[in-house]
């Protein structure tokens, strides 16, 4: 899971570089002049009649409910693969339905051109001929899938689960941090706080109107055989692809084929005739319609790809050219997560669907240009840097936390490689009160709703995953960068 609160302009003329120093962070429950927002006002009142230790004590119990059930994560490049909790914070973080009501038109507006624009860089390239977003930044790109030019993709979705990273920054102005169209993760989190704390705060729920997230796996599902090819029967088969136990997601795989009713398979229970996809079974061949794989790219067909992958299906591409499956979410849809492309999406916008966006970007310098690289240097104490194709916290400098040492191995990188870097203004994100050892604390908060774009519509349950950066003054809300997650809550009417 991708992120720290910034911003992106990059090769476009529709932001006006953002002062440096940033104003103080928003509380979400208490607003800039400290009374107590109205959708916070029951868990305010209910906060005040419990004890410390009655808060702390419900931690504990949190995360003895975690333990049980093992809800775990590997963390990245740990040689001893050590499995951890995710830590979770037992106060919610509460939206309006207004709030939520702006978010999701938002959401649905962006994953819509994102989509058009995968079809179109895929096919006729109409955004490059126009000069929008430049020809290099596509072709160069190593998520670029030169595989699937004039690849029929079922529907013309490219994208059916979008996980889009958004930032807080005031009462009204809400901005995405980044958009994550090739397999985004943390939704079995969400599914499991709200389960977590369905138990031990019945009398908490009892004072609001929450909008519910376990209907998730049904609309997930609803998605998926919606996009089935047409030569499938009027009840498609899904499958969910994993690359196996060693993957530092495959809780969640295992997880989401259990409530997707689904079988979840690796790469050798799957198997290619005559284009067609198959799946082992002790009753023989069954044929499969749908894979909903998280597995990357490289890994998919060793056939098409990388030949020395032992975790995908041999043959399963041409099944795909065929049209006789359909891959979720579609393979090439990497270039929609690449930090470069991001910050023409206001363009984007604009070119496919003529309409100005309701989440806008952070502003973004995008170091492949000249005068934005010039200015990222000569500022880089304040700001953000991240690598185009980096994740979960990895490969970015924030400016201001750096040491001399680490400033000036970035400046080096940017100077021999500046197409593979971005640069944000620190942002202040907002902050929601947490259960830390002393008590409450404000820690700062983003948001990674679920997207859900079928055949028939959009769907989109109300919430999300909220991270938390559980260190005093952190920006990193990232689980493997010490991160943690919370409830969030939509109210309802």
């Amino acid at each position: 899971m991708a992120n720290v609160m910034t911003a992106s302009l990059g090769g476009a003329a529709l932001f006006v570089k953002p002062p440096l120093s940033a104003p103080a962070a928003f509380d979400e429950m208490r607003g800039g002049d400290g009374a107590v927002r109205p959708a916070y006002a029951e868990l305010a009142s209910w906060l005040d009649g419990i004890s410390p230790e009655g808060l702390l004590q419900r931690r504990r119990e949190a995360e003895l409910l975690f333990r049980r059930i093992g809800i775990t994560f590997a963390v990245h490049g740990e040689a001893e693969a050590q499995e951890r909790l995710i830590p979770f914070d037992v106060v919610p973080r509460i939206l309006s339905g207004a709030e939520w009501g702006m978010l999701a038109r938002g959401l649905e507006q962006r994953v819509r051109a994102l989509n058009l624009f995968l079809k179109d860089v895929y096919s006729q390239r109409e955004i490059l001929r126009a000069g929008i977003v430049p020809e290099d930044l596509i072709f160069r790109n190593p998520l670029f899938r030169p595989e699937m030019n004039g690849q029929k993709v079922p529907h013309d979705l490219y994208v059916l689960i979008a996980g889009i990273d958004i930032v807080r920054v005031d009462a009204e102005t809400f901005y995405v941090l980044e958009d994550n169209a090739r397999t985004p993760s943390g939704v079995s989190y969400m599914l499991e706080n709200r389960e977590i704390m369905l138990r031990l705060f019945p009398d908490l729920f009892s004072r609001h109107r929450v909008a519910p997230v376990e209907n998730y796996p049904d609309e997930l599902l609803a998605t998926l055989k919606s996009v089935a090819p047409a030569s499938a029967s009027r009840d498609p088969t899904v499958v969910l692809l994993t690359p196996g136990v060693f993957n530092s997601a495959y809780y969640e795989h295992s997880f989401l084929a259990d409530k997707l009713g689904v079988e979840l398979v690796e790469g050798r229970d799957l198997l290619v005739r005559d284009e067609v996809v198959f799946m082992r079974t002790t009753e023989g061949l069954k044929r499969v319609d749908v894979v909903y794989r998280r597995v990357d790219d490289d890994f998919l067909d060793p056939l098409a790809f990388r030949p020395d992958s032992l975790l995908g299906v041999p043959g399963l591409m041409s099944a795909y050219a065929a049209g006789n499956v359909t891959l979720a979410n579609a393979v090439g849809t990497g270039i929609a997560d690449d930090k470069a492309v991001y910050s023409y999406m206001p363009q984007i916008l604009k070119f496919y669907l003529g309409e100005a966006p309701i989440l806008h970007n952070v502003p973004t310098y995008c170091c492949r240009d000249v005068e934005d690289l010039a200015y990222v240097l000569d500022h880089l104490p304040e700001l953000v840097v991240k690598e185009v194709h980096g994740s979960g916290g990895y490969g970015m400098m924030i400016g201001p936390k750096a040491d001399r040492e680490t400033l000036a191995a970035f400046r080096a990188k940017l100077e021999r490689q500046p197409h593979g870097f971005i640069a944000q203004p620190t942002l202040a994100l907002s902050t929601c009160p947490t259960c830390v050892e002393d008590g409450l604390a404000p820690r700062h908060v983003d948001l990674r709703p679920f997207v859900l774009m079928g055949r028939d519509r959009v769907r989109i349950v109300p919430g999300g995953l909220t991270r938390v950066a559980l260190g005093p003054g952190s920006l990193v809300v990232n689980s493997s960068q010490g991160g943690g997650t919370k409830d969030t809550w939509v109210l309802d009417g």
